[in-house]
């Protein structure tokens, strides 16, 4: 899991992972209070890189509601499913500003 870009951002923002094997793929964005603000399901995912604009996960800064979220510091992470490799998951970072 890389470092979201631009941070700070507002209002969107560009989720960049690589994969070392083909897996279930989710990430989640939380809230400081740890509250679940929005789910991203991308199924499954071949090994590689999903960094550029046009493969990483693209956020609205928007929740499941589809309404803003307010300014200030959210964790993002994902989690990578594999029946060979396992379970691997990672947080990071990532702040709102307006």
């Amino acid at each position: 899991l890389l470092q979201n870009y631009p941070n700070p951002f507002n209002p969107e923002t560009w989720i960049p992972y690589q994969l070392s094997a083909g897996s279930d793929v989710t990430i989640e964005i939380y809230d400081v209070h740890g509250r679940l603000v929005r789910v991203f399901d991308l199924g499954m995912q071949s090994a590689g890189s999903y960094v550029t604009k046009d493969r990483a996960v693209y956020w609205n800064g928007k929740n499941e509601s589809g309404e803003r979220v307010a300014s200030g510091v959210y964790f993002y992470r994902l989690k990578a499913e594999n029946p060979e490799a396992g379970t691997f998951s990672a947080m990071r970072r990532l702040v709102v500003v307006k």
